[in-house]
């Protein structure tokens, strides 16, 4: 089945007119990214203009909307309430974050289906209701899924899932939101987007022996870090790209989130048109060839790239190590010739205790090629695996294909665990059986992310994240110094032998095959939705209260924190995500896994009777009393996940406001949509004026208006007083959100 050809082709007709105008009105050659972001241009927004990157808010037109099903749920319990019969563009939900890995997929699916029956009954529901395609749990993690079956070149889609940027590999923009950003789009609404800054990424030569299209995404994320790319398109250009795979490529866009890139792309060419054909999407490959010119970087900006990208970066691919990225944050980047001495020198957990290939990063029939072609290479020359081996298969399509091409067999003779096509380990939906769940231990995946605690629970889990086939090499060593392109293992006759170079195939040779690959068409109107109000997993939403009118005076704090703060330390994901569909159990969450900047914990901070308190139960008591309160915190507030939970969760325990040295993309306009105050520290020094029985003004809100910063007063506990300027970026739309109350409530307003 091809999806949406007729909306394609509807799109592509218009594309060259369009692009011509846009080139004409700018005076200007045109990058990849602004060819796309000018020809999605909303209605109100029809007047050209060159918008200042950065700066100037925008409204788009989408095409398509994707969601998980742990974020999907609060999207669609905001779309039940926002007056919509139908949803106004193509979306789709995706079962994929709810089944937990333990066994094998032959048990842990039905397990999940059971478990979960509740909410992937009210999944379906909504989508027969409002028309969303449905993909039942065990086709496969949704950004494998939309890479198979919706990403098309030159389209401009959201998605409810920070790595929604995967679509970029097969040149659309693909951007990760917050369920009410979903909701907006379904509801026929525009969406609004600052015009983002353009990293042009050039990639020379071509990758060989152990070198990986990861490796690119792990050596920029040492050189951008975790907020280089905030506000930013990364574009990729140059031969080296268009010699990489359509699923390679798809991986580099996918961990751009992990640099906070707003999203990731690369042109259309011959390797992305193989892909659509491959995948069955011939017609789509077809009508792209021939407006190929619009879907790629017009040559003058590919000639002078300096002119017209905001920072240039050089990769030579023939020259690229392997990466290995971690702990505890995916830009601590290493070539795998410095590993092992960084091992040592900071002692890392020299054993390496298990091997995890899979995620929406990795998880292709490539990958699982290159990976199993280790794995061979070990066996043939009888070397044993040391250490545990698991594998998810990112679609029933990648995982038919495998099976059928000998990959899954090849994985189990050496004990490796098959999982569901599911998320599983690299979102905490792992149950791991091990001795102690707080002992210092390396494991090294596939994923994108390596936060603490959020594979397994553990805080002193050292993961390391790298390319499936360096994966599978560490596994086979069991240790972590282990460097395959120059050590020695010893096998079962006592010779010294190396692994052999990883081989693979971008694309199979017999074709793609798959029995059921899982996809509901939904019968329009015909849900049924109906929700327990005993229920623990759903709830209703209730409408949050509007803006008072009056400043806010006296709130005390919640919490200071210190050090990273992302989406994990607000809403920890793992066995939380049961309660992704209901607000006010999920809330008890709340901040947990932020560290207290008085007193180093977590968890534990100083209510007014002096008693420390989980962070959610002094919010609550709080909010009992009528008591607002605010949150301090540092530098990329919110880096991570797009969940909206974490926006959502301060709002419903009655938080007011966070004021940080600087805010993660996606989270600041979560927090925005849910009627929030988002604000920073003019003077990044302020915040180490905060003591911990502080109560906080932020006066200025009569007169809130863009550009325009507030004023925080302090009062401290010894009668004295200090006010420091804080700054924001709200303009006249989101201001109205926050009078309103949240953006549902204006949307409904209005």
């Amino acid at each position: 089945m091809v999806f949406d050809i007729e909306m394609i082709k509807k799109l592509y007709a218009a594309y060259p007119k369009a692009i011509e105008g846009i080139r004409a009105e700018l005076k200007r050659p045109l990058t990849l990214a602004e060819k796309i972001l000018y020809v999605h241009l909303a209605q109100n927004e029809s007047k050209l203009q060159n918008y200042e990157r950065a700066v100037d808010y925008v409204n788009f037109q989408l095409d398509r909307v994707a969601m998980q099903d742990a974020t999907a749920q609060m999207a669609l319990l905001q779309l039940i309430n926002s007056g919509r019969e139908r949803v106004a563009v193509p979306s789709t939900v995706h079962c994929d974050h709810l089944i937990q890995a333990y066994q094998s997929a032959s048990v842990d699916l039905p397990v999940a289906k059971e478990t979960n029956k509740e909410v992937y009954g009210f999944l379906s529901s909504v989508a027969n209701k409002f028309g969303i395609g449905f993909w039942k749990p065990g086709a496969g993690i949704i950004h494998q899924v939309v890479l198979e079956n919706y990403a098309f070149p030159g389209g401009m889609m959201i998605g409810t899932d920070s790595h929604t940027p995967n679509a970029g590999g097969l040149g659309m923009i693909a951007i990760g939101v917050g369920g009410a950003d979903a909701m907006d789009v379904m509801a026929g609404m525009s969406w609004e987007l600052k015009m983002p800054k353009i990293i042009g990424v050039k990639l020379t030569g071509k990758l060989s022996g152990w070198a990986s299209p990861k490796d690119v995404i792990l050596k920029l994320a040492g050189i951008l870090t975790v907020k280089g790319g905030t506000n930013a398109i990364i574009e990729y250009f140059g031969e080296g790209a268009a010699a990489l795979s359509a699923t390679g490529k798809a991986t580099i866009c996918n961990m751009g989130a992990e640099v906070g890139a707003t999203t990731s792309i690369f042109p259309f060419d011959a390797k992305t048109e193989a892909y659509l054909c491959a995948t069955g999407r011939e017609e789509v490959a077809n009508a792209a060839k021939a407006i190929a010119d619009c879907l790629k970087a017009d040559d003058e900006v590919i000639a002078n790239p300096e002119k017209y990208y905001d920072r240039i970066i050089e990769i030579n691919l023939s020259e690229l190590e392997p990466y290995i990225n971690g702990p505890f944050t995916p830009d601590a980047a290493y070539p795998i010739s410095e590993f092992a001495k960084v091992v040592k020198e900071k002692k890392f957990p020299q054993k390496m205790e298990v091997g995890l290939i899979g995620s929406c990063t990795n998880s292709s029939y490539e990958d699982l090629t290159r990976a199993a072609s280790v794995v061979k290479s070990a066996k043939e020359q009888g070397l044993s695996v040391n250490a545990q081996f698991i594998i998810n298969p990112g679609s029933e399509q990648v995982y038919c294909t495998a099976k059928r091409d000998g990959l899954i067999e090849e994985f189990e003779t050496v004990g490796a665990k098959i999982m569901a096509n599911a998320c599983g380990p690299c979102i905490g939906q792992w149950k791991r059986i091990t001795d102690d769940n707080e002992r210092p231990n390396s494991i090294v995946t596939s994923f994108n992310r390596n936060f603490a605690k959020r594979n397994d629970g553990n805080p002193n889990t050292h993961a390391f994240v790298a390319s499936p086939e360096l994966v599978a090499a560490l596994t086979i060593a069991g240790d972590l110094t282990f460097n395959p392109m120059t050590d020695k293992l010893i096998n079962d006759k006592g010779e010294r032998v190396m692994l052999d170079e990883p081989k693979g195939f971008e694309l199979p040779v017999k074709g793609y095959c798959v029995d059921d690959a899982g996809y509901v068409a939904p019968q329009v109107g015909q849900g049924n939705i109906e929700i327990d109000p005993n229920s623990n997993r759903l709830q209703l939403l209730k409408p949050f209260e509007a803006w008072n009118g009056e400043d806010y005076e006296n709130l005390p704090l919640l919490i200071k924190v210190k050090g990273k703060c992302t989406t994990d330390h607000i809403s920890m994901a793992g066995p939380w995500l049961k309660f992704r569909g209901h607000l006010d159990n999920i809330s008890d969450n709340l901040l947990m896994g932020a560290v207290n900047a008085f007193n180093d914990k977590t968890n534990e901070v100083l209510a007014d009777t002096k008693e420390y308190l989980k962070v959610s139960e002094l919010a609550r008591k709080y909010k009992s009393k009528g008591l607002g309160s605010i949150v301090i915190a540092e530098e990329n507030y919110g880096e991570g996940s797009s969940r909206e939970h974490a926006a959502m969760e301060p709002r419903f325990l009655n938080v007011k406001a966070i004021i940080v040295k600087s805010f993660a993309r996606i989270h600041e306009t979560n927090l925005k949509k849910q009627g929030m105050l988002a604000l920073t520290f003019v003077n990044k020094e302020d915040y180490n004026k905060v003591r911990e029985d502080d109560k906080f003004s932020i006066l200025g809100l009569k007169t809130f208006a863009p550009g325009k910063n507030l004023t925080l007063k302090i009062n401290h506990a010894d009668g004295t007083t200090e006010t420091v300027e804080l700054a924001h970026t709200y303009n006249q739309t989101q201001i109205n959100w926050f009078k309103a109350g949240s953006a549902l409530n204006a949307m409904i307003k209005k």
